[in-house]
């Protein structure tokens, strides 16, 4: 089947018009092995560059949940598992490449020369060629990872599953993710921007541009080539005013370097930890 064909029989399965552990629930086990494989993607950028979520995906995950049993997944003679959804299994054909004990769940993708350390990725999820998932970093359901992505140690990058039509986490190519990290709820980190250690973004959390005289605000996206730092603005309550998180974007990557480089420049001139 093409795509429009899952997708209208994947919505034909949402409607109740057949059941979905029945003969013709077989195609939410085409479109897990689609984001298996890397050919189906909850989330992709459309023809103005602009991130579509194809609702339909995150709908078909959502009943492969119902269509399958709790069994025991054995990894060798003494570590095992309790769940529902297998192990991904393919990084030989996909070319990534996994350090015990990382564990990658099938429905997920992995590209060529992805390094997933002792670290964790959910069904759904897409992470790009050259990316690395460095110690105890997650990547939550449906999370889309763009190319050379690097996700230091203890990252934690948020699932959105449902509703189907939210956005997922989004980090765009290049970009890198200091330690201790958090993004969740959709927020779109944008191509090659530097987030240092221990920023928290959510989608209420407010993103402060202090390059310029005047502080501009924004929620939801941090700008490509960005380099953000944790903030904290004022905040009155009724029992008086405290901090409350934000995140401060104090410079940006240098055109004139490449990655490696601009990052080191970036880390060097504006003081950010990793």
């Amino acid at each position: 089947m093409d795509d429009r064909q899952l997708r209208e029989s994947i919505e034909k399965l949402c409607a109740g018009a057949a059941d979905a552990r029945g003969p013709e629930g077989s195609v939410i086990d085409d479109v897990i092995a689609g984001l298996d494989e890397g050919r189906i993607r909850v989330a992709e950028l459309d023809a103005g560059g602009a991130w579509r979520v194809n609702s339909w995906v995150k709908q078909a995950i959502l009943l492969y949940f119902r269509r399958r049993d709790v069994q025991w997944i054995r990894a060798g003679d003494e570590l095992c598992f309790y769940d529902k959804l297998p192990l991904k299994t393919n990084y030989d054909a996909t070319g990534a490449r996994v350090v015990p004990p990382g564990v990658a769940r099938y429905g997920s993708y992995l590209g060529r020369g992805v390094v997933l350390m002792p670290a964790f990725v959910n069904i759904g999820a897409y992470v790009g060629d050259d990316t690395m998932v460095d110690t105890w970093a997650t990547v939550g359901s449906c999370a889309q990872i763009g190319k050379g992505v690097h996700l230091s140690g203890g990252v934690g990058i948020g699932g959105v599953l449902e509703p189907p039509q939210a956005l997922p986490v989004i980090v765009e190519d290049g970009a890198f993710i200091g330690s201790r990290c958090i993004v969740v709820e959709g927020v779109r980190v944008g191509r090659e921007a530097v987030l240092g250690a221990g920023v928290v973004l959510t989608a209420s959390t407010p993103i402060i541009d202090v390059r310029r005289s005047q502080a501009q605000t924004t929620k939801g996206v941090v700008p490509e080539r960005a380099v953000v730092i944790p903030g904290t603005v004022p905040k009155r309550f009724p029992a008086g005013e405290f901090a409350t998180p934000c995140a401060l974007v104090i410079g940006e990557r240098s055109e004139a370097t490449d990655r490696k480089t601009s990052l080191e420049h970036a880390l060097r001139d504006h003081g950010v930890a990793v």
